[in-house]
């Protein structure tokens, strides 16, 4: 009965999974504040008054068109001189439009050509400007525990730093 007895206790305890916690507390050695640096990019906006040159109204000036006239005619006579029969008067046709666009082309003023007329305009640039600022994250807390080096970050510092131990068998 005794052997039954020990034999059912062992099965018991190999079967039953087993563990427990322990609460240890170690002293602490050092606390020390803890600071992080934090870069804040602040935007601003530099504003400065530029005179400018002013465009004429659609930016070319074509008073008359010369130039649209010209090309359709010289279009007209090099389109008459290409093709036979039928062709040619298509190739007349062709080359007068083609040479009454190229002519308008050639006539109109450079687009990027200015009066002589300023006006004053505001032109704004953002920029940015950075502020380092240190920031208190908490005490680094430092103590040692049976040969291990143990840290904790904390809001205060602290005396002791509390270990629980898990032990599984």
């Amino acid at each position: 009965m005794k052997k039954l007895t020990l034999i059912l206790t062992a099965a018991a305890l190999t079967l039953q999974a087993g563990s427990f916690t322990i609460t240890d507390e170690a002293r602490v050695t050092s606390s020390t504040p803890t600071y992080k640096t934090i870069i804040k990019r602040v935007p601003y906006q530099e504003c400065w008054d530029e005179s400018v040159p002013v465009r004429s109204s659609n930016g070319y000036t074509d008073s008359f068109p010369f130039g649209t006239i010209i090309g359709g005619v010289a279009g007209g006579v090099l389109g008459h001189q290409v093709g036979k029969g039928r062709g040619k008067d298509l190739a007349t046709v062709g080359g007068a439009l083609i040479g009454s666009i190229v002519g308008h082309n050639m006539s109109r003023e450079n687009p990027r050509s200015y009066n002589n007329e300023y006006e004053t305009r505001q032109r704004c640039v953002t920029r940015y400007s950075q502020n380092e600022e240190e920031k208190f994250i908490g005490y680094k807390n430092i103590a040692h525990y049976k040969g291990k080096r143990i840290t904790k970050i904390s809001q205060r510092r602290l005396s002791y730093i509390p270990i629980t131990i898990h032990v599984r068998y």
